[in-house]
């Protein structure tokens, strides 16, 4: 994962958002996750473990 997919997941947010819509994530491997909380990413777009769990929130 690098600058262009964190650039992809803060558009498609806006995008979602402007538009009364959301975007969580789900299901994330291990190194994906590392790099979504060492950006910071974490903290506008919600991470759930599994795909049922981001659904249902």
């Amino acid at each position: 994962m690098d600058s262009s997919a964190i650039n992809v997941l803060v558009a498609a947010r806006r995008t979602a958002t402007a538009s009364g819509g959301w975007i969580r994530l789900a299901a994330l491997t291990a190194p994906v996750q590392r790099v979504i909380e060492i950006v910071g990413l974490d903290t506008i777009i919600p991470c759930y473990p599994t795909l049922p769990q981001a659904l249902a929130a």
